[in-house]
């Protein structure tokens, strides 16, 4: 990503993470979470934040809809398969971490959230993710859904014109999110992100699968 844009839009992110940080002592989360968490990479809001439904594509080719975040803690990441450093380098750290969670017995869903539609096809995410983690799942869809999410879950992304019409890139915010098993924006994992503690935060958090 180009310094400037990057700048700003981690920035968004981490600025409202920031501002729930202050009261992050006094969580009180959903019956399947714990009271209270202290984190040591990342945010949780102190009232989760609601997702409105959207209609993508995941990368079976099937609708993906709000419906795939419901019952599952999930993780997602906001960026593209023609990404050539921050998203390969995420995915990686997120193949280690979720390779520790099912060592652990807990289940954490990944979700690539592509903002690159017109290139990003349901065959082409599909080889991407797998490529990391069989489990990984992948969506895209039009960019006016993509606005609607990015509104509500706190992203935002931009496209940046490459020496030619086809080697355009993609700005975009950099943080994982953090999704509940009732479909709300739970909190935010900012970069720098460090393998260690994201497995000592969401050890925390996810639940022992049953």
């Amino acid at each position: 990503m180009s310094s400037p844009v990057k700048a700003l839009t981690l920035g968004l992110v981490a600025a409202g993470a920031a501002i729930a940080g202050l009261v992050v002592a006094s969580l009180v989360f959903e019956p399947d979470a714990p009271d209270r968490v202290d984190m040591a990479a990342g945010t949780l809001l102190p009232q989760p934040r609601p997702i409105p439904e959207f209609n993508l594509t995941g990368a079976d080719g099937q609708p993906f809809t709000k419906a795939a975040f419901i019952d599952h803690w999930t993780v997602v990441f906001v960026g593209f398969t023609h990404c050539p450093d921050i998203c390969p380098a995420t995915l990686g750290q997120l193949k280690t971490v979720n390779a520790a969670l099912r060592d652990q017995n807990k289940a954490m869903q990944v979700l690539l959230l592509s903002v690159d539609p017109e290139r990003d096809n349901p065959e082409t995410l599909a080889r991407y993710v797998s490529y990391f983690d069989p489990e990984f799942i992948a969506a895209t869809g039009p960019t006016d859904e993509l606005d609607r999410l990015g509104a509500s879950m706190g992203f935002v992304y931009m496209k940046a014109p490459g020496s030619t019409a086809e080697t355009y890139t993609i700005d975009h915010s950099s943080a994982l999110i953090l999704v509940n098993p009732q479909g709300q924006v739970a909190g935010y994992f900012t970069q720098p992100l460090k393998v260690d503690a994201l497995l000592a935060d969401l050890g925390k958090i996810l639940p022992d699968a049953s």
